[in-house]
């Protein structure tokens, strides 16, 4: 993508308060120009991608009508398309495999930024289906907190954030890396310079 170019994002979720406020969320994105196009409805979904042809589907994988994301990837109409599932609750990993990210209700923008300029292509990076995923920054200041030995609670007061977004980040954490332990989270900081090992020695 050239920096001048507009994202055309379509936003298929039916709760008004979630799909405008990711829109205005989207618009107000720094250092991109995106053209969210909010939908409503199963059909209003398919003349979406008929005639406005977006880059980015951002869609609850529970919207009405039964969104089948493997028939959609299957149409050679959405070819290139890429795919964001909107998560207002838990998800179901059998399914989010096959979307290229996913975005919370407690991402942040930067975080949202970060997923989108790497999903779009930067510098050659696989998109999220393949290797390894590539943490936010906030997620990375998550995992250094974790390695510390610092409690939920504790990495939300001093990041300034609510304990429940810290437990959903430290839930993507987890998906995106299938580290499942604090010890293999440790490991994964010290081997990509996240801390250094006298930085959590009090900790081991």
């Amino acid at each position: 993508m050239q920096e001048d170019d507009v994202l055309k994002m379509a936003i298929a979720e039916t709760s008004v308060i979630v799909r405008t406020g990711l829109a205005l969320v989207l618009k107000r994105m720094q250092g991109m120009k995106i053209l969210p196009i909010e939908v409503v409805s199963p059909e209003s979904l398919a003349d979406c991608m008929r005639l406005h042809k977006p880059d980015v589907l951002i869609i609850n994988p529970a919207f009405p009508g039964y969104f089948d994301i493997r028939k959609f990837r299957e149409d050679p109409q959405h070819a290139g398309v890429k795919c964001i599932a909107l998560l207002c609750s838990m998800g179901d990993n059998s399914i989010l495999k096959y979307y290229d990210d996913t975005f919370s209700l407690y991402d942040d923008p930067e975080d949202m930024k970060e997923k989108l300029n790497r999903m779009l292509n930067l510098s050659g990076q696989e998109d999220g289906r393949g290797g390894q995923e590539v943490l936010s920054s906030r997620e990375k200041e998550i995992v250094t907190c974790v390695v510390k030995g610092m409690t939920n609670k504790e990495i939300a007061d001093a990041l300034f954030l609510s304990t429940h977004t810290v437990i959903t980040h430290r839930r993507n954490i987890a998906r995106k890396l299938q580290i499942h332990s604090p010890a293999g989270l440790t490991i994964y900081a010290i081997v990509n310079k996240l801390v250094e090992i006298q930085d959590i020695k009090d900790y081991l």
